[in-house]
């Protein structure tokens, strides 16, 4: 096997080794897929202040998210049908996290279940809520997240209904996924995925499945998925999710100084700017560049996290240079999960910390404590309001 040394080695290994439709579900946004360009490109647009003649030993990345101990300031994105990327994946990515020291969050819409995942690693992990319209079924998730003792509740935003994805469309990719030809031949070609999967402990929706009347398997779950997103969401029913949970609560979705603001006043721990990788409302402006006016807006009032684009240790050190105090990533770890299963996700940690590790110390910094806005040089017109 060739050397890991980045995330693109690992999304490469992914791409021959996982079927095309979910692939191609992890590596594609809605519509042109500009946003979903934009969230990295525009990464590349910040450059970095080096800085000599300064003492680099004894540097740590250790920090906090919502009051919880980080080995580095990452956690793992909510992604949806991680377990179809790698046999029993969400119970294998949250291992390596915990291994690592970083938090684990699972989807709603994850195969393996909130009960199996705590289980298996015997050890608390933030919750994803989507909201449905079956308000029972939500507050019954609610609860069941509470009895699995995860430590945070990620409430998402902006799902209420689904953007135009259009490469799903065409691969059939539903729940359950819709299986034509074309992807029947593609599965065929990919053996060693498929022989895992044949041991996996679930292969469905296991959050959903036997926990709604009426969705006992996968034959009558598309019907409740299409129609369950809540399209009436607003603050006041966010607040009551709020309260239902009593605890940890992280607003996720994030875009706009404004909607920061509400998360201000409704009393969140956290809001994570994020545009869903993409996969939302295309044109949307990337995540890293709203950043520097929600941290003008907020910065001192809430914490603030940041997802979509990053794909390496120097845009999470971009992302807190610029005030966040955390960040999520979702591809980049399901790259190694569908690569090598925990070992990838493990190697992809590894790679990020190695190279926020390694650019700290050329910027100067000994601490990811101390970064800030000196150690970049960002376009004066980054970040500004646009008309």
């Amino acid at each position: 096997m060739a050397v890991i040394t980045n995330i693109e080695d690992l999304k490469r290994i992914y791409e021959r080794r996982v079927p095309r439709m979910f692939y191609d579900y992890a590596e594609s946004g809605s519509w042109t897929e500009q946003t979903f360009r934009e969230n990295s490109s525009d990464f590349d647009l910040i450059r970095l202040r080096q800085r000599v003649a300064v003492d680099m030993s004894g540097r740590s990345t250790a920090s906090q998210m919502v009051g919880q101990d980080v080995a580095m300031p990452v956690a793992l994105a909510p992604v949806g049908l991680t377990g179809m990327q790698h046999a029993d994946g969400e119970i294998k990515a949250a291992h390596a996290a915990n291994e690592f020291g970083v938090p684990f969050t699972l989807s709603t819409m994850s195969i393996n279940s909130i009960e199996e995942v705590a289980e298996a690693t015997g050890r608390p992990f933030w919750f994803q809520l989507y909201t449905m319209r079956d308000t029972d079924y939500t507050s019954r998730l609610i609860q069941r997240a509470k009895a699995a003792k995860c430590s945070a509740l990620v409430i998402t935003l902006d799902l209420q209904i689904l953007g135009q994805r259009h490469k799903d469309l065409k691969n059939g990719l539903s729940a359950p996924p819709k299986l034509t030809p074309r992807t029947i031949a593609n599965l065929m070609t990919k053996w060693a995925w498929g022989i895992e999967m044949l041991g996996a402990k679930r292969r469905n929706f296991g959050n959903i499945v036997g926990h709604v009347q009426g969705v006992s398997d996968t034959a009558n779950l598309g019907a409740w998925t299409a129609e369950q997103f809540d399209p009436t969401l607003d603050w006041g029913k966010v607040a009551k999710l709020m309260e239902q949970w009593d605890g940890k609560v992280i607003l996720k979705g994030i875009l706009d100084a404004e909607d920061a603001k509400m998360a201000v006043k409704l009393g969140a721990d956290a809001i994570v700017v994020s545009n869903h990788g993409g996969r939302q409302l295309d044109g949307a402006l990337s995540s890293i560049r709203v950043l520097p006016e929600i941290m003008d807006a907020v910065g001192g009032d809430i914490e603030v996290h940041l997802d979509s684009g990053i794909r390496s240790g120097q845009d999470v050190l971009k992302a807190l240079a610029l005030g966040a105090k955390g960040t999520m990533i979702g591809r980049a770890f399901v790259y190694g999960l569908g690569a090598m299963g925990q070992k990838g996700v493990s190697t992809a940690l590894e790679v990020i910390h190695k190279e926020l590790d390694t650019t700290m110390a050329l910027c100067g910094e000994k601490n990811v404590a101390n970064l800030g806005r000196h150690n970049l040089l960002v376009p004066e017109d980054f970040g500004g309001r646009w008309a």
